[in-house]
């Protein structure tokens, strides 16, 4: 038996489009990592690209297995986009009078998407998930009240 037996040719294999889709999913994702990093919020740039990373793994890896099956991709994408919800949720924090992390929450879930939709190779819909979050966030919170000190 021969090495080339054991490890698939790459030309045969799905591995070079599934590395795309995840470096899609990661790129996009990093750019709104960069943006909370910047802001100094809590979850950025070591959390936004590997859920991205993940949800579009979570696809990936069970394509094979809902193949076909468009109901069966459903379960799995409502599976992940309940994770992300949970990952969100423990981002939201109520003071006395004051909730902190609902835009994070928010980016997190977008972020989900946009690995998703990379998953899913729908490139278009993760660009603009990407696009709209990225530009949200920066240029929305410059109208948000300022608290008074």
């Amino acid at each position: 038996m021969e090495l080339s037996d054991l490890v698939p040719s790459l030309a045969h294999s799905r591995l070079l489009p599934h590395l795309r889709d995840l470096a899609i999913a990661y790129l996009l994702a990093f750019a709104i990592g960069w943006n909370r990093e910047r802001e100094d919020r809590s979850a950025g740039l070591r959390t936004f690209p590997p859920v991205a990373v993940a949800a579009c793994g979570f696809v990936q890896a069970t394509e094979e297995l809902a193949q076909g099956e468009a109901e069966a991709m459903a379960r799995i994408v409502e599976g992940v986009i309940t994770g992300i919800g949970f990952i969100g949720g423990g981002a939201i924090l109520k003071g006395a009078a004051e909730v902190h992390g609902t835009a994070t929450a928010a980016a997190l879930s977008a972020t989900g998407a946009i690995g998703i939709a990379g998953g899913l190779a729908a490139y278009g819909v993760a660009l603009a998930i990407c696009l709209f979050t990225a530009l949200t966030l920066p240029v929305l919170s410059g109208l948000k009240p300022k608290e008074p000190r």
